[in-house]
């Protein structure tokens, strides 16, 4: 064991010194029994002989002892192989197949829940169809509503019969249908956008579409059509609507900003816009117009008594002070406004500089760096700003005697105004004068754009004297008119303005009664007859 020792680095637990586990134990052990203990062993079966077989290979060996022998390579080899036997059984990164988990939506819920063993009010509640089980029978035929009720809307570019054809008109009575309305009207003045009420009624044949059995729309602001199946045979009614053609009228007083204090007291968008430029043709709303002031102007309006209303063009334009009208313009003939004062005698229409559209100066008259040219040079006129199609007035009364394409100016319009005066307005999107053509003060010639050599909407105004442009700044026009009207269109136009007045604020509000007028006779016509109508 010395020389064992002296080979090896460290000695097993069981060698120690003093302790059993050499020759010296082995020869203190007593001889007797050994032999007898032999031969009473019992015999091992297959497992246990290979149990002792495996065990007498220590296979598993403390590393740490026996450095360096057989034994200790031994046990390294095990580790070896369970370490390659680990790895052998090593699981990759994909993925692992599983259930696949699905989103259960509100629909799929329902589903579930409708085929789930629960009362009737908790599992068919959902209007989802069941499966049919065996004692489901199917139907032959499922019975058919006796009429069907409906609303179709015509679009725009749309044919009145391929929009009852689409409701489920059949093809012979949306023919009818649209003949019968077609000699009542022209089909093509039913605006866009009308609602039909369609009655639909049986089938005349299982897979034939469904017989008309009443149709009515609102033909016109004041007239309603029903077609109906009378007798077999489709017949179409006249309704004429009750319409009230009371004009609106709207006063309150001026206060910081008319345009606000029109809106607030209800008046329309269009008639605003249509009184400013009214009053603003005669006066000057900015020196002109206080705000203690009382504005009034009447609208003509239609409204029908079945609903539904319609805001025509402005008819008198007033202005009060202290009770006492400042202005009191009416529409008349061509749609002018003139006012029964100042018709019989010379008025001076406007004095000072007039500025030809609503904005701001943008670029004084002078010289400067042109924006697009890039170089500097003379600025014969004045740049407005303003939004694109912004009116532009006339700036005192003359003859167009240009109206077109001019250069830089784009589309330009020059005004002779007499006396050698001329003006020039330039860079419009729309012309709306022609040459030769009289205009008035505060007429409108055109539409701010940015035509020609212009970097965005504005209007160039230029002034000529004696043919040379001028500063515009250092004009003032004064525009007389003369009235040369007889007697009796002066008294027309001042009863107009009396009878206008007589309306009083809120009368065209009030409640309409009955929806129909009178009819002055039957209406109606079959198909298989001609039509036959009288209003």
């Amino acid at each position: 064991m010395a020389a064992r020792g002296d080979r090896h680095l460290y000695k097993p637990h069981g060698e120690l010194d003093g302790i059993g586990g050499g020759q010296a134990a082995v020869a203190a052990v007593p001889a007797f029994g050994l032999a007898s203990a032999d031969r009473f062993q019992p015999r091992r079966d297959w497992r246990s002989r290979i149990e002792h077989h495996f065990h007498r290979l220590d296979l598993v060996q403390d590393l740490a002892e026996d450095i360096g022998t057989a034994r200790w390579y031994r046990g390294f080899g095990t580790m070896i192989a369970l370490g390659v036997a680990a790895l052998a059984f090593w699981p990759d990164f994909s993925a692992v197949e599983a259930a696949t988990t699905v989103h259960a939506g509100a629909s799929v819920r329902d589903e579930y829940r409708s085929q789930a063993i629960a009362p009737l009010g908790l599992g068919g509640d959902t209007g989802r169809r069941m499966g049919p089980s065996a004692k489901v029978v199917p139907l032959a035929s499922v019975p058919e509503r006796a009429s069907l009720q409906l609303v179709a809307t015509l679009g725009e570019g749309d044919n009145f019969a391929r929009m009852l054809q689409r409701a489920g008109v059949g093809t012979y009575d949306a023919g009818v249908a649209s003949d019968m309305v077609a000699a009542v009207m022209p089909i093509g003045d039913v605006k866009p956008g009308t609602r039909f009420d369609v009655t639909l009624g049986q089938r005349s044949a299982p897979g034939e579409p469904r017989q008309l059995d009443k149709l009515v729309f609102r033909a016109r602001f004041d007239l309603d059509l029903a077609v109906e199946r009378q007798g077999g045979g489709l017949t179409i009614n006249r309704h004429p609507v009750a319409v009230d053609a009371t004009p609106l009228r709207i006063r309150g007083t001026v206060g910081a900003s008319l345009f606000r204090s029109a809106r607030a007291a209800g008046a329309p968008m269009k008639a605003i816009e249509q009184y400013l430029q009214t009053v603003a043709a005669h006066l000057s709303l900015d020196g002109d117009m206080a705000p203690t002031d009382q504005f009034d102007m009447i609208v003509s309006y239609k409204r029908a008594a079945g609903g539904g209303n319609e805001v025509g063009d402005l008819s008198y334009a007033g202005l009060e002070r202290d009770g006492k009208p400042i202005a009191q313009l009416v529409r008349w003939k061509d749609g002018q406004f003139v006012d029964a004062a100042s018709m019989s005698q010379p008025q001076v229409f406007s004095t000072g500089m007039v500025q030809p559209v609503n904005g701001h100066m943008t670029s004084p008259y002078g010289m400067r760096r042109h924006p697009i040219l890039g170089y500097v040079r003379m600025h014969a006129g004045i740049d407005f700003g303003a939004a694109w199609g912004s009116p532009i007035f006339a700036v005192s009364d003359g003859v167009v005697t240009f109206a077109g394409r001019h250069g830089g100016h784009g589309n330009y319009v020059k005004l002779d105004h007499g006396g050698g005066l001329g003006t020039g307005y330039g860079h419009m999107s729309r012309i709306a004068v022609v040459p030769g053509a009289h205009v008035q003060a505060g007429q409108v010639i055109g539409y701010v754009g940015s035509s020609g050599l212009s970097t965005g909407p504005h209007l160039h105004y230029e002034a000529y004297q004696n043919g040379r442009t001028v500063n515009p700044l250092s004009i003032s026009f004064a525009s007389f008119r003369t009235a040369s009207v007889d007697k009796g269109e002066l008294d027309a136009v001042k009863g107009k303005i009396a009878a206008l007045k007589k309306v009083a604020p809120g009368a065209a509000l009030q409640k309409l009664m009955p929806k129909y007028a009178p009819e002055k006779g039957a209406t109606g016509a079959k198909s298989k007859a001609p039509i036959a109508e009288s209003d």
